[in-house]
C-alpha cells in the first residue's frame, strides 16, 4: 500500500483539507516540531488504496541570506554584497521545519503539494521537495504532484485531488531571482545609507534607513504628490451664475457652458450681457435613457482599494483578513489578477447559497426569480478565478473587520450578476442673451445592482426640472462668483495601489507589504481618509535619490525588472542571465550613489540636526530665511560650513558668501527672479553688499561673474545694482568700481566690487542718494541728508550735494584712515570693456591724470 505525504502551506489549511479528503475520518497528532499537526487516514490514490499523511509548513521553509561573515555591517563594504556568495537558511530555525518534513517523509513514496497557487507557492513547493529529498525520490517521474485549487470547498478540493499536476520550476526560479535581487540591492543601499546618516544626525527617528527596489518607488509616488501640493499656485477664476424658476416654483441653478473665466474683466462682460435679460429661453429639452454599469468580478487590487477607501482598512490588514476568510472556507483564494469568471464556473450555485442571508437574501431571491445576468467580461490573467463568497456567513460568526470584508465581497459578487442600473437623464439648454446655460437631472428607472451595492445608489435629492422647449422662464438671480483653483490632495492608499498596479510595482500579493513598509519605517503617516502624508525623512530620501540618480526612485526601473522576472516564470528568459544583468546595473548605480552621497547629505543637513545639537530647539530666525522666488516659501539657512540656503519645496541649494554674516535686506526683491534680497557683511570695518541668492549662483549677465552681489550687477534700472549705486572707478584695482552699500546704514561705506578697498563716510546720515550728474573728476555726485540733531554740515544744514572727493564739506566726513592705502595703477574701470563708459553710460570713464595723483595722495 502506498504512503502519500501531503503538505499544505499553513496548519489551519492542512486541517481543513484533511477533513474534506478523509470525509472527516482522519486522526490527528502533533508533529515533531510541536507546531504542525499531522492528519492521517486511509483512502484511495490513483485507483489504489493508500495511507495518507497530511501536514503543513508555516510559509517559506527557507530564506535567502548572505554567508555569516558578510552579515557584519562594520567589517563588510556594502559594495561586496553585489558579488558575495549567498545561501539558503532555515526561515524559522525554532520550528526545525526541514528536519520535521524529512522525518515525516520517511517511509513515504509519493509527495502531494497543496501550497498556495501562486509563484510564492511554487517556490515553497521546491523548498519542501529539497527538505524531503533524502527520504523520497522527489525528482523521479510520478512521485511529486501539485494540487491546484482556488477555494477551500469540498467540490474544489476534490476536483484538485483528482486532477493533480506537477510543480512549475520556472515560476519558482522567478521568485528565487526576485529574492536574490531584493537581498543584494536592498541590503547594499540600506546598510550604506543607514551607517552614513545615523552617524551624523541624532533626530532621524528611524532605526533603519532602508532602500527597496519596490518600496522606494512606492514612496516616490507619495512624495511626488507632496511636491505637487507644495509647488501649487492657486489662481482665481469666476463663474457666471444664473438661477431660474420653474413653473412649479423650484429655484434652479444653471451651469454656464463656458464653465469659468480666469479673467475677471471678461467674466464681468458676460455677466453684464446676462444681466440685461429678465428671462431665459429654453432652447431644448433632451431626455436619454442611460445605464450605470454593474461591476466586473472582484480581484485582489480592487479588494484592497475598496478596503482602504470604503472600509477604513489598510491593504495589509485587509489581505490578512481575506487570507483568514479563505482558510475558513468563506471566500475563494484572495490573490488573483483575474476579473473574468471561467466559462464553467457555477455562478448559480454560489448565488443560491446567499438567498438565505438575513442581510441580502431578499435581493438574491428576486435575482433568482427574474433570471441571473451573466457577469461582464473582464480580464483573464490566467491565474485564479475572481474572489467569490464560497459559503454563507452571518454577522455573529465573524469578528467586526472580517464581517465588513465578507459583506463587501458577497455584495460585490451579487452585484456582478444583477442588472445594470438604469436611469433617465434630462438636459435642458437655455439661451440668455446669446450665452448658453444648461441643467441636467436624473430620474431612476431600475436600481439594478445598486439595490445590493447601496453605496453606489442615486441620492434621494435628485431633481429633474420640468421645462418645455421655447419656454421663457424668469431669471431670479444673476451674479458673478469667485473661486480658487485647488491643489491635489495627498495620495490615498487606494490611489497609491492604482499607481503601483499601473506601473508594475510589486504583485497583487506584495503591494500591501510595500505600502505597509513605508508606513512602518516612518516614511509616511496615514491620516484621515487613509491619506499618505510623507514625513520629513521620506521626503528627504526621495529628493536625495532624485538628486543623485532619479532611476533609483522612478517606477520604470522596477517595472523593467518585473518584466524580466515574468519572462523567467514563462520559461522565456535565463535565470542566471537576468540575475547577472540586473545585479551589474545596480552595482554601478550603487557606486555612483556612494560617490555622490554629498548631494543627499545636503538635504539631510537642512532637515535634521547633527548629533552634537540633538534635542536642542532652533528659533525661527536660525533656520527660516528669505522667501524663494519660485515657490514663495521660506528658504532654510544652513549655518554649517559652507553656509548656504536650501529650498525644501524646490529641492534646490544656494551658495552664500562665506566668512561673514548674512541677514535679510528690508524684504526687498530682485526684479529679475523675485527672490528676496539678503545682505552680507564682515562687520562694520569689513566688506559688505546686498545680493540676490539666485543671481549669486546663476549670473544673469555675461559681465557678472558667478558669486557676485548686487554691487556687480549691471541691470540697467535695478535700484540695488551697480548702475544705481556705483560712485567711481577704484584706484586700487584695474577694473573695480567703488559702490555704495545701501544696507550699511547708518555706518555708510563704499566698497570696491573687485578688491578689498573700503571707504567709510557720512556716519549717521539719514539717506545718501547718487545723482545723475558727474564731477569733472569722473565721480558721481551724491546728495546726503541728515536729521537736524545729527547733522554734521556747516550751520546744521540737513542736506548737501557734491563730490565726495572734491567738496571740502564732504571731504572731512570721509574716513580716509579706514581705506586701504595703495598707489594707483595704469588703467581704471571701463564698464567691463576697454574704452567703455561707467555705469550704463553715466560718465564713469578714465580719471584725468591730475586727478589720479590727487586721489592717490588722498588715500595715502
Amino acid at each position: 500500500m502506498r504512503t502519500i505525504l501531503m503538505v499544505a502551506e499553513k496548519p489551519s489549511l492542512a486541517s481543513s483539507l484533511a477533513q474534506i479528503l478523509s470525509n472527516n475520518k482522519n486522526t490527528s497528532r502533533k508533529g515533531l516540531n510541536g507546531s504542525c499537526s499531522v492528519h492521517e487516514w486511509i483512502g484511495t490514490f490513483k485507483s489504489s488504496q493508500a495511507k495518507f499523511k497530511m501536514t503543513s509548513v508555516c510559509g517559506h521553509v527557507m530564506s535567502l541570506d548572505f554567508n555569516s561573515k558578510y552579515n557584519n555591517w562594520d567589517r563588510v563594504d556594502p559594495v561586496e554584497l553585489f558579488m558575495c556568495p549567498t545561501e539558503k537558511k532555515e526561515a524559522t530555525p525554532k520550528l526545525k521545519m526541514p528536519y520535521f518534513l524529512s522525518q515525516e517523509a520517511k517511509g513515504c513514496d509519493t509527495l502531494v503539494l497543496w501550497l498556495d497557487c501562486d509563484k510564492e507557492g511554487e517556490n515553497i513547493c521546491f523548498e519542501v521537495m529539497n527538505a524531503v529529498a533524502n527520504s523520497i525520490n522527489v525528482y523521479s517521474n510520478n512521485v511529486t504532484y501539485r494540487a491546484k485549487f482556488s477555494a477551500i470547498t469540498e467540490k474544489d478540493i476534490k476536483a484538485a485531488f483528482n486532477n493533480l499536476g506537477v510543480p512549475n520550476e520556472n515560476e519558482a526560479k522567478s521568485v528565487d531571482a526576485r529574492q536574490e535581487l531584493d537581498l543584494r540591492i536592498g541590503c547594499a543601499f540600506t546598510r550604506y545609507q543607514t551607517k552614513y546618516f545615523q552617524g551624523k544626525y541624532g533626530d532621524l527617528d528611524a532605526s533603519l534607513i532602508s532602500y527597496g527596489p519596490c518600496q522606494t518607488p512606492t514612496l516616490g509616488f507619495c512624495v511626488q504628490r507632496h511636491d505637487q501640493i507644495q509647488t501649487f499656485k492657486s489662481e482665481p477664476y469666476w463663474i457666471v451664475q444664473v438661477n431660474v424658476k420653474t413653473s412649479d416654483g423650484q429655484d434652479i441653478n444653471l451651469d454656464w457652458q463656458r464653465v469659468r473665466s480666469f479673467d475677471k474683466e471678461v467674466a464681468n462682460l458676460f455677466l453684464n450681457i446676462c444681466k440685461s435679460e429678465k428671462t431665459a429661453k429654453v432652447l431644448s429639452v433632451i431626455s436619454k435613457e442611460k445605464s450605470k454599469v454593474r461591476p466586473v468580478a472582484l480581484n485582489t487590487v480592487e479588494l484592497m482599494r475598496v478596503a482602504s477607501s470604503g472600509l477604513g482598512m489598510s491593504p495589509h490588514h485587509a489581505m490578512q483578513i481575506a487570507e483568514k476568510l479563505y482558510i475558513q472556507g468563506y471566500i475563494s483564494y484572495p490573490r488573483t489578477e483575474t476579473t473574468k469568471y471561467p466559462e464553467n464556473f457555477d455562478l448559480m450555485s454560489v448565488l443560491k447559497q446567499q438567498q438565505n442571508s438575513s442581510e441580502w437574501g431578499t435581493e438574491v431571491s428576486e435575482i433568482l426569480a427574474n433570471g441571473m445576468n451573466r457577469p461582464k467580461s473582464g480580464h483573464d490573467a490566467g491565474d485564479h478565478p475572481p474572489i467569490t463568497p464560497m459559503k454563507l456567513a452571518s454577522r455573529h460568526e465573524l469578528d467586526a473587520d472580517s464581517w465588513k470584508l465578507y459583506d463587501y465581497i458577497a455584495r460585490h459578487f451579487i452585484g456582478t450578476v444583477s442588472k445594470d442600473c438604469k436611469y433617465m437623464s434630462t438636459t435642458s439648454t437655455f439661451d440668455v442673451n446669446g450665452e448658453t446655460f444648461s441643467v441636467t437631472g436624473k430620474s431612476l428607472i431600475d436600481p439594478g445592482y445598486t439595490k445590493i451595492m447601496t453605496w453606489q445608489a442615486f441620492g434621494k435629492n435628485e431633481i429633474v426640472p420640468n421645462f418645455k422647449t421655447n419656454e421663457n422662464v424668469a431669471i431670479t438671480d444673476c451674479k458673478l462668483t469667485e473661486h480658487q483653483t485647488c491643489p491635489p490632495d495627498y495620495l490615498t492608499e487606494s490611489e497609491l495601489i492604482t499607481l503601483m498596479e499601473k506601473h508594475g510595482i510589486g504583485t497583487d500579493a506584495s503591494i500591501p507589504v510595500h505600502i505597509n513598509n513605508i508606513c512602518q519605517r516612518n516614511y509616511v503617516n496615514v491620516t484621515g481618509g487613509r491619506k499618505l502624508v510623507p514625513t520629513t525623512l521620506g521626503i528627504v530620501l526621495v529628493h536625495g535619490y532624485q538628486k543623485i540618480d532619479a532611476q533609483l526612485v522612478l517606477p520604470t526601473m522596477r517595472s523593467a525588472v518585473e518584466e524580466q522576472l515574468n519572462l523567467i516564470a514563462l520559461g522565456r528568459a535565463d535565470f542566471q542571465a537576468v540575475l547577472k544583468h540586473t545585479v551589474d546595473i545596480f552595482k554601478l548605480k550603487f557606486q555612483y550613489f556612494v560617490k555622490n552621497i554629498d548631494g543627499m547629505d545636503q538635504l539631510f543637513e537642512v532637515s535634521f540636526s547633527p548629533l552634537s545639537a540633538s534635542g536642542r530647539a532652533f528659533s525661527r530666525p536660525d533656520y527660516l530665511f528669505s522667501r524663494c522666488g519660485k515657490c514663495r516659501r521660506y528658504l532654510k539657512f544652513i549655518q554649517a560650513k559652507p553656509q548656504r540656503l536650501h529650498c525644501p519645496q524646490c529641492d534646490e541649494t544656494y551658495s552664500l558668501p562665506q566668512n561673514g554674516k548674512v541677514n535679510l535686506y528690508k524684504e526687498l526683491k530682485c526684479p529679475l527672479d523675485d527672490f528676496e534680497l539678503l545682505s552680507w557683511s564682515m562687520g562694520n570695518k569689513g566688506k559688505s553688499f546686498p545680493f540676490c541668492p539666485y543671481c549669486y549662483n546663476n549670473s544673469p549677465f555675461r559681465d557678472m561673474k558667478k558669486g557676485s552681489g548686487c554691487n556687480a550687477c549691471t541691470h540697467p534700472t535695478c535700484p540695488h545694482g551697480l548702475n544705481a549705486n556705483g560712485i567711481c572707478s577704484c584706484i586700487e584695482c584695474e577694473f573695480g568700481v567703488l559702490v555704495l552699500d545701501p544696507s550699511s546704514s547708518p555706518k555708510w561705506k563704499l566698497g570696491c566690487n573687485k578688491c578689498d578697498i573700503i571707504i567709510h563716510l557720512f556716519e549717521d546720515a539719514q539717506k545718501i542718494m547718487i545723482d545723475d550728474e558727474v564731477c569733472e573728476c569722473g565721480t558721481q555726485l551724491v546728495t546726503v541728508k541728515y536729521v537736524a540733531e545729527k547733522s554734521k554740515f556747516p550751520n546744521q544744514a540737513m542736506e548737501m550735494s557734491g563730490c565726495i572727493f572734491c567738496l571740502p564739506e564732504f571731504n572731512k566726513l570721509v574716513d580716509k584712515h579706514k581705506a586701504i592705502a595703495s598707489r594707483p595703477k595704469g588703467r581704471i574701470f571701463r564698464g567691463g570693456k576697454a574704452g567703455g563708459r561707467g555705469r550704463g553710460g553715466r560718465g564713469r570713464g578714465r580719471q584725468p591724470k591730475d586727478k589720479m595723483a590727487q586721489l592717490a595722495a588722498y588715500f595715502v
